[in-house]
């Protein structure tokens, strides 16, 4: 039951926060006595110590300048001291300077004490890496665009609105208003057939892998050629070996799919990295082959929302809930900040997920969740979604029309957040080498690679294999460096085109 006295906009009075405000903040002090002491002179002591102590914990920075200090009648009770010793502790301190007494704002440490650092004392900093010049990094969102007004609107509803046991342990299914509001955002957006029981939400697609690698998948499971790298790296730490299956320009070679292994994981709707769908064949196919063999289908939705000028692909596991797995999660469409993702199972699998998980929510934030829910309920979601796709449609034009004029086609970019820009297999390492000293980020075709895979097609990437390339992720630059960013990616490819040097005559 929610709290109407909360609720409905009027605060009532709370004592308890009256208290607390008297008290102040917590201040940890070690004044232990010398055990060996003779008890006469205890007290000067004990308030020799507390000066002690308080000039040291400002010297030391553990309480920096404006630091506000609790209240001596506070103070004295934490520290078993008189309140009279206390408050002529701090007296002396601000004589001294070490603090200031504020007229109605209490004592604070001054602005202007604290050790300074010398060259003996080196601050050790944690080397980092400059950032790139062109900024092509993989796996992000824009991160101007995230709905900051609407996830503010609709935190203040989801906290005000949630019931009080919303704020206990969570159940490691997830919060039921979210996998309401998801199974109904699902199905009107992605085709998904799911009812809110079959949802298990999860902070990742890589976290639900791994759960899925200890408690649902066999032996083997059969992997994309290509595919993301730390997906592959979770599965065979669950104990799950990975085999890979070829890709072609309709998507997974699903008849190439072996016999021995307990399921597959595709991304049918954008195949990360190559950006092509499964066609309408290969999903029937995939799914007899599954229900056949008694075998799984993991579906990553990568990317699924993020579509420019196609059809809408809806998901795979529209096909077969029986036997599909499917994985989604807002990395893309929100950020990499926002930890929740989702799977929809079977219902025979939903208990064993659950188990697999704990008695209780290990990792997800439950408030992240309500604040989700509300976005979808409240259209503010697919606003964002729109909004998104416009913004990445025209960077998607920009880049593909520069890198035409010099000559290069970029394919599989009807949707998603990156470009895989073809490239000689035998040039791919010289171009990531030259693009680093050049100050940008992206990716080599390679670091995708399946390790059992081999280099198809006489190094070519034209479609019929996978030979060499860089994939850059489009969503990432700034706004105001994007257009130079894109020029010096159009200059960075078209210095090792073949006809380099007709070009350059």
């Amino acid at each position: 039951m929610v709290d109407k006295s909360v609720n409905s906009g009027r605060v009532a009075t709370d004592p308890w926060d009256e208290v607390a405000r008297r008290l102040g903040t917590d201040l940890y002090l070690d004044l232990q006595p010398d055990p060996t002491a003779s008890p006469r002179g205890r007290g000067a002591r004990r308030r020799h110590s507390l000066a002690e102590a308080l000039r040291a914990a400002i010297d030391d920075g553990r309480l920096p300048a404006g630091t506000r200090l609790p209240p001596y009648r506070s103070l004295a009770a934490d520290v078993g001291l008189a309140r009279g010793t206390v408050a002529s502790v701090y007296q002396e301190l601000i004589a001294e300077g070490w603090l200031v007494a504020r007229q109605g704002s209490g004592t604070h440490v001054a602005d202007t004490v604290g050790r300074a650092r010398t060259d003996a004392e080196p601050t050790r900093a944690r080397a980092e890496l400059p950032p790139p010049r062109h900024n092509f990094a993989l796996g992000q969102p824009n991160s101007s665009l995230f709905p900051r007004a609407d996830w503010i609107a609709s935190t203040r509803r989801a906290i005000t609105e949630a019931p009080d046991d919303a704020f206990a342990p969570g159940h490691p299914q997830g919060t039921a208003r979210l996998r309401r509001s998801l199974a109904s955002y699902l199905a009107r957006a992605r085709g998904v057939r799911a009812e809110p029981e079959q949802i298990v939400l999860t902070t990742s697609v890589m976290s639900a892998l791994e759960l899925l690698s200890r408690s649902i998948f066999g032996d083997i499971l059969a992997v994309e050629s290509h595919g993301l790298p730390f997906h592959r790296q979770v599965i065979e730490r669950g104990g799950t070996s990975t085999v890979p299956v070829a890709i072609d320009t309709d998507g997974a070679v699903v008849d190439d799919l072996p016999d021995a292994v307990a399921g597959v994981l595709l991304t049918p709707s954008h195949q990360f990295p190559t950006g092509v769908s499964l066609s309408p064949p290969r999903r029937t196919a995939v799914i007899e082959w599954a229900r056949s063999g008694g075998r799984l289908i993991v579906e990553d939705d990568y990317d699924g929302e993020l579509r420019y000028d196609r059809e809408p692909v809806g998901a795979l596991q529209a096909l077969g809930p029986d036997v599909v797995i499917y994985a989604g999660s807002v990395s893309k469409s929100l950020s990499p900040a926002v930890r929740v993702g989702w799977l929809v199972l079977p219902p025979q699998l939903v208990d064993t997920m659950v188990w697999a998980k704990g008695i209780r929510e290990p990792d997800a934030s439950i408030v992240d969740q309500l604040v989700l829910a509300d976005l979808i309920d409240s259209g503010a979601y697919d606003r964002h979604i729109r909004r998104s796709r416009q913004y990445y449609r025209r960077r998607r034009d920009r880049i593909t029309g520069r890198l035409a004029r010099s000559g290069v086609r970029v394919p599989g970019i009807a949707a998603g957040l990156h470009a895989v820009i073809p490239l000689p297999a035998d040039s791919e390492s010289r171009v990531v080498a030259d693009a680093s000293r050049r100050g940008f980020a992206l990716a080599p075709l390679s670091f995708f690679r399946h390790p059992a895979c081999d280099v198809t097609d006489g190094g070519s990437a034209d479609g019929r294999g996978l030979g060499g390339g860089v994939v850059v992720g489009f969503g990432t630059p700034a706004a105001s460096a994007f257009a130079a960013d894109v020029e010096a990616l159009a200059d960075l490819v078209g210095d090792y085109l073949p006809n380099r040097r007709l070009r350059a005559e």
